[in-house]
């Protein structure tokens, strides 16, 4: 199983940086590359927080997008609460309540790809879990550098260009 997680993962983030070099040999005006790892935590009695930061010094994109919440093995029949500690538009820091989850009605959630900025803190507001969060971290980095052999082979493309104009098409007469 840990082998075919990590193939899958491999498979992700060789699909995202794919994506976002471009498309259908289209070129990107600055080189992207989107690396995207798997995330996940646990909240317990034992362990009732969880903070996800990065580095600030870090000048790519951090996104996490979560996937699901659900209450694993040893979980009792009680009311869940998960909050998530973030900052709104304003730089603010809120925090608002994003399931509750119960063992007999509502086992787990579907989030889909609920997405939020680091630093994010995740709380079990209430009940004693444990409680399983999941979904992927995703990192966008945006390179200014250029290599020499980018820039020659676009200087070449652009001289086949002007060396081989559009001509009108031949007129056939007598057919109609």
């Amino acid at each position: 199983m840990a082998a075919g997680a990590a193939a899958a993962l491999a498979f992700l983030s060789q699909e995202s940086r794919a994506r976002a070099g471009g498309i259908g040999g289209l070129r990107v005006p600055t080189p992207v590359t989107m690396d995207s790892f798997f995330f996940g935590c646990e909240l317990s009695g034992h362990t009732r927080s969880f903070t996800f930061k990065v580095e600030e010094e870090d000048d790519a994109e951090h996104v996490l997008a979560l996937t699901m919440l659900c209450l694993t093995e040893g979980a009792k029949d009680e009311c869940n609460v998960v909050e998530v500690v973030a900052r709104n538009h304003d730089h603010q820091e809120i925090a608002v309540p994003v399931a509750n989850l119960k063992l007999s009605c509502q086992p787990m959630l579907s989030l889909d790809d609920f997405q939020l900025q680091p630093p994010v803190t995740f709380r079990l507001k209430s009940g004693s879990g444990p409680v399983r969060i999941t979904g992927r971290h995703q990192i966008v980095t945006i390179s200014n550098d250029v290599s020499e052999e980018e820039s020659e082979e676009e200087g070449s493309e652009e001289e086949e260009a002007e060396l081989c104009p559009i001509l009108p098409a031949k007129k056939q007469g007598g057919r109609f």
